[in-house]
């Protein structure tokens, strides 16, 4: 994999409702033997500890409200300072908006770490909306699974579709997702990391691109103790699979 001792991987990973971004995220998860971050899971997991910032969490989530940029690079910061996270980490969907991005760059700067890929899983709305609309979830696991799936492999549950993949709440999702995601996205081209991938055709082709844009870009990366890279700073070497520029 190019990786010695001493190197680090560190990814950022996007892609819309649909376009199999957790079956990428578990890959790489498993090829690389690196924690995926989930905002989402570490917002549920600073809550369940009591720490102060799940304190602070708590009442905005219960209130159905967005927790502020302050209080979730906070919740990163110690998320990243695990051991867990030394040989390297996929950040799952974060950051959502350019401030989000700056923030998450000064916090990088200050970890004396950098990121060595953002991988964007691009899959047309059409493909999208197909993908979604006929999206059936078990209750219990929340597992997702294909049109005409009787039964949750896991554990026998009977399948339901989610209220928010019916054709008519789809669209909106995805409209809306990449709306914001398209300038987070021009915020790290900027920089040269993005590595843009077709979320067409099968998993493995899928990963196949995948792992040899992440491969591309980390055989030419720093030490995982470098300074992480300002947006508006050079493009790195490397990165095979289709790039933007």
């Amino acid at each position: 994999m190019g990786r010695g001792v001493g190197w680090g991987m560190n990814l950022l990973l996007y892609g819309a409702p649909g376009s199999g971004k957790g079956t990428q995220a578990n890959m790489l998860r498993a090829r690389f033997g690196i924690p995926h971050i989930a905002t989402g899971d570490m917002l549920r997991a600073e809550i369940q500890a009591g720490t102060e910032l799940g304190r602070k969490a708590q009442p905005i989530l219960a209130a159905g409200q967005y927790v502020s940029d302050d209080i979730m690079i906070g919740i990163i910061r110690n998320r990243l300072r695990r051991p867990d996270c030394e040989p390297g980490f996929i950040i799952d969907g974060f950051p959502r908006t350019v401030p989000q991005a700056n923030a998450l760059d000064t916090l990088m700067v200050e970890l004396r770490k950098r990121f060595d890929c953002v991988i964007y899983l691009k899959v047309e709305v059409d493909e999208l909306l197909r993908r979604l609309s006929g999206r059936l979830v078990c209750p219990q696991c929340q597992r997702t699974f294909p049109p005409g799936t009787r039964a949750c492999t896991a554990d026998g549950s009977e399948l339901a579709q989610r209220e928010d993949d019916k054709p008519e709440a789809v669209r909106p999702r995805i409209e809306i997702y990449l709306e914001k995601t398209v300038p987070v996205l021009d915020h790290y081209r900027a920089s040269g990391l993005v590595s843009e991938i077709d979320g067409r055709g099968t998993i493995e082709e899928i990963s196949s691109q995948v792992l040899v844009a992440v491969n591309g870009r980390s055989s030419s990366s720093p030490r995982s103790g470098e300074v992480a890279r300002s947006a508006g700073g050079t493009g790195t070497a490397g990165g095979a699979g289709k790039k933007t520029a």
